[in-house]
């Protein structure tokens, strides 16, 4: 089997290389950056391909050969890169963070007889099938919170934060409106909103935020109350209001001295530097899903916490580590024939099968990503 991730960053690159070294698959990896793929190259038995990815026509020609595509692209290039995988009749496993819409892409997904697992990371992802699972099981399920935030484990001023992804994918978290239902309805939040602080035995106190990352879930499962909240340190939430109230974040070109800019682009610019892991940087991602209802006419309460550290074996970052390896076992269950639904699938739709669970738990924890289980039921 072939297998060609699209993207070599800080996730791309590790699920390129796990894909080679666990798989009996050959693995391309494809990017514009002819310094990281030579750096591929002299460490990983991976075939690399330099190509400007933001051109659908590339992405056309060079997956052709190809049984499975990894789409790990930036998010304000996924889409349209999912829809030309799609187009070229590959199946795909996607962790892009894009604003629009995947079930957008079913009808064509089903007309290609193309498997397209999407939002297959951390969260979206796993979030996303635990959820779904217990959701299954459950008689009624009355609520779901997903905490979830990736974090340097260095604190350093003025951000305290640093990312494996684009900065103008992080950024989207705290302009990109939070969405979440309450009470059966809709609720629309503008993001970085409802600061609460959370205690975690392992990190110590957090703040709390509303973000958009529940996307497929407020369409796939019937739950009333369901929330997505972003963790980060403590006074992260004030600092990234300031810019975004002040205009830095705006997408709208603006004069200076006769040339137009984005205020946006500089920003992210500025930030790349600061937020940027750099090799054997130490990260922490920490996440909790907490879902109750009821079972039998009885409460229940199901409570999933991961708490994940930078390898200092395999040198890879923790973010990288719990959303790439979702992808990759994803990908090794398709290729196996383990996972056959063609059209869009969300990560839930995998929860609807227990076994599969297991298996990709399973194959985590091998991997050293341990998702822990808590049942507390009502006597």
């Amino acid at each position: 089997m072939k297998i060609i991730v699209l993207g070599a960053g800080l996730v791309g690159t590790p699920m390129a290389v796990d894909l080679a070294k666990h798989g009996n698959s050959q693995v391309s990896v494809a990017d514009i950056n002819s310094e990281t793929l030579k750096k591929i190259e002299t460490k990983y038995p991976i075939s690399t391909i330099k190509k400007d990815l933001s051109k659908p026509s590339n992405i056309k020609s060079i997956i052709g050969d190809y049984d499975l595509v990894i789409n790990a692209l930036p998010g304000f290039l996924g889409f349209q890169a999912l829809k030309s995988i799609i187009e070229e009749r590959k199946n795909v496993v996607d962790i892009a963070f894009y604003p629009e819409d995947p079930f957008e892409l079913d009808n064509l997904a089903k007309k290609n007889k193309v498997i397209a697992v999407v939002d297959c990371g951390v969260s979206p992802g796993m979030s996303n099938i635990l959820i779904g699972y217990v959701n299954e099981i459950l008689d009624e399920t009355e609520k779901a919170l997903i905490l979830v935030g990736g974090l340097p484990q260095k604190r350093v001023w003025p951000y305290e934060y640093k990312a494996v992804f684009s900065p103008l994918d992080v950024i989207e978290e705290y302009t990109r409106p939070a969405r979440y239902k309450e009470k059966g309805e809709l609720v629309v939040k503008p993001a970085l909103s409802d600061v609460e602080l959370i205690d975690f035995e392992r990190i110590g106190t957090l703040e709390a935020f509303n973000s958009d990352g529940l996307r497929t879930l407020l369409k796939t499962v019937d739950i009333p109350n369901i929330k997505e909240k972003t963790l980060r340190y403590p006074g992260h939430v004030e600092k990234m209001k300031i810019l975004r109230e002040t205009g830095f974040f705006s997408q709208d070109y603006i004069d200076i001295n006769g040339v137009k800019i984005r205020p946006l682009n500089l920003t992210a610019k500025l930030l790349i530097p600061l937020w940027k892991l750099e090799e054997g940087e130490r990260d922490i991602t920490i996440m909790r899903v907490i879902v109750e209802g009821k079972k039998e006419g009885k409460k229940i309460k199901y409570t999933y916490d991961l708490y994940d550290e930078y390898d200092e074996k395999t040198k890879i970052h923790s973010m990288a580590r719990v959303t790439g390896y979702t992808a990759t076992i994803v990908a090794e269950m398709i290729l196996n024939g383990m996972y056959e639904k063609v059209g869009i699938s969300p990560p839930e739709y995998i929860a609807k099968t227990p076994a599969l669970l297991a298996y990709l738990l399973e194959k985590l924890k091998n991997k050293g990503v341990i998702y822990s289980e808590k049942i507390e039921k009502e006597s």
